[in-house]
């Protein structure tokens, strides 16, 4: 993160808050709670609210409307974003908002911790996952055409080694903050041996960049291919501690991994870039419960301590992540997601009060 973003943080927090769809609704305000808990140990943060999604577009034929935008590179210095709807089949005039809003603030990496709970059933697993987020299939350049066998469907996929490159600094720098380094890069090479390709080669090549000059030298690397890497994760998930993948393998195995911790609602992520930090819950909109009071808002609470921490304000993350915990481990407030019966608001005012 750059340290001109930090400073500016460490002053004065202007959060831009997009709720957009769903579920979104109900989670972004819990987020907003947790971090006004936290009192003077944070530069007292200022709220924007701002529209986007897919209902926003079913109402105005935009997704992502252009005040959002330039308030978000002019006004905010961060934001924090809720959930959007993905519609499964072609919608004319449609694209996802919060593929856009990476590409518009160049937020290059998808940063995404996965950690069970301590004392809690099951296999253990502390990993991050480092998705690139700007290239792979999700530039969504497809055509459908009439050939001799029917319809023929096609999508471009772009890797680049500039975006590749980018990715895999934060990938190791990411491994070099942990407890024993230790970073995986997961791809497919040995069959798109031309865009996997590239991406494992320029990944592999960061620690010979100039300037690093033996920066990485402690951080043990190594290889997986996605499909492996799936099985070894729920066979083995301690074998993993940061791994770095392109867009849709990242996207395929952070799910993944949120099933070894419970739920998508306990997973949080940031999208970072070089100047702007937003924080991003990694379920969805979860049409089927929005409105019932249930939604967990672990995740996206979580995703505003990861804010925090990228800002700078580390022991505040902490406070909220400790507080999260300590739910967790009580066991008196879950939500059904988590085999529980607890409220939306039973679970944000047990955290809420622990901060």
């Amino acid at each position: 993160m750059a340290n001109a973003l930090r400073q500016t943080a460490a002053k004065t927090l202007t959060i831009g808050m997009i709720p957009a769809d769903g579920i979104g609704r109900e989670v972004l305000p819990a987020a907003q709670r947790a971090l006004e808990a936290l009192g003077s140990s944070i530069p007292k943060p200022r709220f924007v609210e701002l529209l986007a999604g897919f209902e926003y577009f079913t109402r105005n034929g935009e997704a992502l409307p252009e005040d959002t935008v330039q308030s978000l590179q002019h006004e905010c210095n961060c934001a924090l974003f809720g959930a959007v709807s993905s519609p499964s089949k072609k919608v004319v005039g449609y694209s996802s908002p919060i593929v856009a809003l990476r590409k518009k603030l160049d937020l290059y990496a998808n940063i995404r911790p996965v950690k069970s709970v301590a004392g809690a059933a099951g296999k253990k697993i502390d990993m991050v996952i480092v998705r690139e987020n700007t290239e792979c299939l999700y530039i969504k350049q497809e055509t459908l055409t009439s050939g001799p066998n029917g319809k023929e469907a096609r999508a471009t996929r772009l890797i680049t080694e500039r975006a590749s490159r980018r990715i895999g600094q934060m990938a190791f720098e990411t491994a070099l903050a942990r407890p024993k380094p230790h970073l995986t890069i997961v791809h497919k090479s040995n069959v798109l041996s031309v865009t996997d390709g590239l991406f494992r080669e320029t990944v592999r090549d960061v620690p010979n960049l100039p300037g690093i000059n033996g920066r990485y030298d402690s951080i043990k690397v190594d290889e997986q291919l996605v499909d492996s890497m799936v099985y070894r994760m729920f066979r083995e998930p301690e074998a993993f501690d940061v791994a770095v993948a392109p867009n849709m393998y990242g996207d395929i195995i952070s799910d993944a991994a949120a099933a070894l911790v419970g739920s998508l609602g306990l997973v949080p992520s940031v999208n970072a870039g070089d100047s702007f930090v937003m924080g991003e819950p990694v379920h969805g909109s979860a049409p089927d419960i929005a409105g019932k009071g249930i939604a967990n808002p672990i995740a996206a609470i979580r995703s505003a301590a990861m804010l925090l921490e990228y800002l700078g304000h580390a022991d505040p993350a902490q406070r909220i992540n400790k507080a999260v915990e300590d739910v967790l481990r009580e066991g008196e407030f879950l939500t059904p997601d988590l085999g529980g019966k607890s409220k939306t608001e039973e679970v944000v005012h047990a955290i809420v009060k622990r901060i």
